[in-house]
């Protein structure tokens, strides 16, 4: 069974009806498409017992106001349930999500003195540090500790790159070329995470809540 329109593609299956949604034209198009057959056409097969819907949306992305936009409209028919939405494209957080499976590494234990550690990608140190150890990474450094030895972010020359810590105490940064030494960025300890970031080619240390502002897309960079 199956009804082909211009934007709405129904077709029923052993396990209900399926969906298809035209995934190139505009998103109220599609609205007022589907809304013209859940509510002057296809009565026959939109209508009997319970019945489990798949809506099936391609390549567009339809946020979660879409979505319940979409099924709100299904859902006039009272014997129409919602089974499933799929689609062939991932949201933003997805797939931040799939890179950090892929890119960020996490470590849990302390930097010692005379140690050096280096990282492809993103690096995450559960653990302090000390004096003297050395963390170099061609991605981000996220310290949840005390860092008080040397951080060197964007050892492939990225200027984009961040380093964090819980606490900023170290013995010298570095992202890309740009070198940073105590008491150039900061005077005295202040028990708040920080962050220490270029800008105009001058690294800058600020508290974490500033992130959004001078890395907004930090998270969805690509390596």
């Amino acid at each position: 069974m199956s009804t082909v329109t211009n934007k709405v593609t129904i077709k029923g299956t052993k396990d209900g009806l399926v969906f298809y949604m035209d995934d190139t034209c505009s998103f109220d198009d599609l609205v007022a498409d589907l809304r013209e057959k859940i509510e002057h056409s296809h009565q026959q097969i939109l209508t009997g017992p319970l019945v489990r819907v798949s809506i099936k949306l391609g390549n567009r992305y339809c946020s979660a106001e879409q979505q319940e936009q979409l099924t709100d409209i299904i859902r006039q028919k009272g014997n129409l349930v919602i089974h499933t939405i799929d689609a062939d494209v991932i949201t933003k957080e997805e797939a931040f999500a799939e890179r950090l499976k892929t890119s960020f590494k996490i470590q849990t234990h302390t930097v010692r003195s005379g140690q050096v550690l280096e990282f492809d990608g993103d690096v995450l140190l559960l653990g302090d540090v000390n004096p003297g150890g050395t963390v170099k990474s061609t991605g981000s450094i996220y310290v949840i500790g005390n860092l008080r030895g040397i951080a060197h972010a964007g050892t492939n020359g990225d200027h984009e790159v961040i380093i964090a810590a819980a606490s900023m105490q170290p013995t010298q940064l570095r992202i890309a070329e740009v070198i940073s030494r105590p008491g150039e960025e900061w005077a005295e300890v202040t028990g708040a995470t920080e962050f220490a970031y270029l800008q105009e080619g001058k690294m800058l240390v600020a508290k974490m809540n500033y992130l959004s502002r001078v890395r907004p897309d930090l998270g969805e960079k690509k390596r």
